[in-house]
């Protein structure tokens, strides 16, 4: 994951436009207050990246905690969220030293497919630590291993195409192609699960889980699972 970290604490171009930026986050805010049970609920974002939608996230519960790797991104949070006192920024080392059972719902998204197996068993093992005997993680955008990239692509732009932005997406693609992002896919991939594989894989963390009906954010050809206690029932 490390090279994944330091790609996106640089001056990448992963987004079309700002307009593409700003909506991703949006998009990403609005489904995450839609897994929201309660305006007390306890909620940490893992690996949140920019997060520049998380104050309407911390207007629909308690408290958001926004866990980033990236040093330089996580440095942008706390100066953009200090006057927010229901949203605190925490390394992933933090997580390891929070309160156990102190969090009711943890949001996973796009973040899977940048961490090697191994990785993802760690930390489903402290996101379970962290979790309220009722609460809920979302592990949001996991990559299947029957859909390539074109489907990524045909998702963006039916995304760029409804919200006005598709001759950036088009230009964004052929900046992509030549990009560090590209080389950094090619060298190092992405990792890809099937909908059973997740379930077990979460199973073997002590979490039962069932894949949700829609992904989080806008690419359809996604997956998205709800995970809970295993004794708990989904």
């Amino acid at each position: 994951m490390d090279e994944w970290i330091d790609y996106y604490d640089s001056t990448h171009t992963i987004y079309a436009s700002k307009l593409h930026r700003d909506l991703h986050f949006q998009i990403i805010a609005r489904d995450i207050i839609g897994y929201i049970s309660s305006p007390d609920a306890v909620v940490l974002d893992y690996a949140c990246g920019e997060a520049l939608s998380a104050a309407k996230v911390a207007d629909a519960c308690a408290k958001l905690y926004l866990a980033e790797p990236a040093p330089g991104v996580r440095g942008r949070l706390i100066a953009r969220f200090a006057p927010n006192t229901k949203i605190r920024v925490r390394s992933l080392e933090d997580l390891t030293r929070m309160a156990e059972s102190s969090v009711d719902l943890v949001v996973m998204n796009s973040v899977a497919q940048y961490m090697t197996p191994a990785e993802l068993d760690s930390a489903f093992v402290v996101i379970r630590r962290l979790l309220k005997p009722a609460g809920r993680l979302v592990l949001g955008d996991i990559l299947r291993p029957e859909v390539g990239m074109a489907r990524d692509v045909l998702a963006l732009l039916k995304f760029a195409a409804s919200h006005g932005f598709l001759k950036d997406a088009l230009y964004g693609l052929a900046s992509t192609a030549l990009s560090d992002y590209r080389q950094l896919r090619t060298r190092v991939g992405l990792q890809r699960y099937g909908e059973a594989e997740m379930i077990e894989k979460l199973a073997a963390a002590g979490l039962s889980a069932s894949r949700a009906p829609f992904n989080i954010g806008h690419n359809p050809w996604r997956m998205t699972f709800v995970a809970r206690h295993a004794f708990q029932r989904n």
